[in-house]
């Protein structure tokens, strides 16, 4: 497991999985200190990134102090093998997060925004639906998740890249798996619309260019830091479509 994700990191590095985070989960947490205050209301922020893997992720956010000093980052995996080289990577690059072995909705600690990248696709039928309800009704203020856009060249463009980039025959299969079972637009606001939560999603098909789109995140936050959200975001908040304006019946 640890020779396949250390492949799958390139996947995370070479479409600037950090930088893409940044540019909604910045304005997020901004939205977020305006309107409950410096300290998100009850304690400190958290950042909690579920299914983390070797915490490419949250190592990418520590090393570049992303989010600012008042943002903890914190990792967790189900996988034991992982979190323990997720740790290993942290404390030999000096980075200042964690990685926990567990469930992420079970940590002793409150999350205030929960992120993913390359999870939602693993959740098929009712449990999609419940991995939303799950974080609705947490204390978390909002949720992130990037995932592969479902489009006609997905499949294709995961072929061609991991054949190129990966050694590992699991990690080649696991990448045109994942694309072809990437979930609808629709399908994504239709399960993330849990109660308590207004779900988004960021660069929909309509407004995205299929050749250059592979990843987009679903983006759910309580009502009231909607508005906030979009005030942070400036003109690209032009991206961020609801339920109501994709349309669509989920798949």
């Amino acid at each position: 497991m640890i020779g396949v994700h250390t492949e799958l990191q390139r996947l995370s590095e070479e479409l600037r999985m950090g930088e893409r985070l940044v540019h909604v989960l910045g304005p997020l947490f901004d939205a977020i200190r305006t309107t409950a205050g410096p300290a998100g209301g009850a304690g400190p922020l958290r950042l909690v990134d579920i299914g983390s893997g070797l915490g490419y992720v949250v190592r990418w956010l520590a090393a570049h102090g992303a989010l600012g000093p008042d943002v903890e980052l914190v990792g967790v995996d189900l996988d034991a093998a992982l979190v323990g080289e997720a740790d290993r990577l942290a404390r030999a690059e000096g980075l200042d997060c964690r990685f926990v072995h567990g469930n992420a909705f079970d940590l002793p600690e409150a999350a205030t925004v929960y992120v993913s990248t390359g999870v939602l696709h693993h959740f098929r039928g009712p449990d999609l639906a419940e991995f939303f309800r799950a974080q609705a009704a947490s204390p978390a203020l909002a949720f992130c998740h990037f995932d592969i856009a479902a489009t006609r060249l997905a499949p294709v463009g995961a072929w061609v890249f991991h054949r190129a980039r990966m050694r590992h025959p699991l990690g080649r299969h696991d990448g045109v798996a994942s694309a072809r079972r990437a979930h609808t637009d629709e399908t994504l606001l239709h399960a993330a619309a849990a109660p308590g939560i207004r779900p988004l999603l960021y660069e929909p098909r309509g407004l995205a260019n299929p050749f250059c789109t592979t990843l987009r995140p679903v983006i759910g936050v309580r009502p009231q830091l909607e508005a906030p959200l979009r005030r942070a975001l400036g003109r690209a908040s032009r991206r961020l479509v609801g339920p109501e304006q994709l349309g669509g019946t989920p798949r």
